[in-house]
């Protein structure tokens, strides 16, 4: 906990330099069954006379056995309105990374195959723009592993306890050829919730909780809880 602190301390350092609307920035310590380590994540989200542009990167601190960043992931999507009076985008979506783990031998590199992914976006807001859900059909072309997979994608917002408590996250479930053994699966589900305390409009406290289905190297179910700051620039 005190690497989450140290960099707790940084990150709000910082922020008195540093403004960009509609981009936050997350450190989560993991404490899930052999986890224990912190993630930071920078998220940013817009909406333009288009569409909407929304991307993240995920790092991992001290896992797998490896000093400093084991793992790096990254997400970008964007979905053009269709029309003005219909609530419908195309969505165009781009996933990849990669980590190390240590062995005997020295540091072992992996990648995380790249995903392309197209599809519909249908979305709703409330009239007061608190409360939002998006639903995404996709078509998911997994390089060098699955050719013609899909995916399919809610993504929640809402905004409580005027503005104190916000609640937001995300749940795919898409199709994925993984081996366990001598056991094969085709699908893998993952949902983040997030819970956030908003001690004021730009830092906030809370959490996220990971719920895997056959997803990371695991089969069955894993939960993997955290504890969260968050500044919002």
């Amino acid at each position: 906990m005190s690497k989450f602190t140290s960099l707790l301390l940084i990150l709000l350092g910082l922020s008195c330099a540093t403004r960009a609307q509609n981009t936050n920035l997350q450190l989560l310590y993991d404490f899930g069954e052999d986890r224990e380590y912190l993630t930071s994540t920078v998220e940013f989200f817009k909406i333009d006379d288009y569409g909407r542009t929304f991307f993240f990167v995920d790092m991992n601190y001290d896992a797998n056995g490896v000093s400093g960043v084991s793992e790096s992931y990254f997400e970008f999507a964007r979905s053009f309105d269709i029309a003005d009076d219909l609530p419908i985008g195309l969505h165009f979506e781009y996933n990849g990374g990669q980590g190390q783990f240590a062995t005997p031998d020295g540091n072992q590199a992996y990648t995380i195959n790249n995903a392309y992914l197209s599809g519909l976006d249908f979305y709703w807001t409330s009239e007061d723009f608190t409360k939002a859900v998006t639903l995404q059909l996709l078509y998911k072309y997994i390089e060098d592993k699955n050719d013609d997979a899909y995916q399919i994608t809610t993504v929640w917002f809402a905004s409580l306890l005027e503005g104190k408590v916000t609640v937001n996250g995300f749940a795919d479930f898409w199709r994925e050829d993984n081996s366990f053994g001598d056991k094969t699966t085709d699908y893998v589900f993952l949902s983040e919730p997030q819970f956030w305390y908003n001690l004021n409009p730009n830092i906030a406290v809370g959490s996220e909780i990971e719920f895997g289905y056959n997803f990371g190297g695991t089969e069955g179910w894993k939960v993997c809880p955290t504890v969260a700051a968050k500044f919002t620039f």
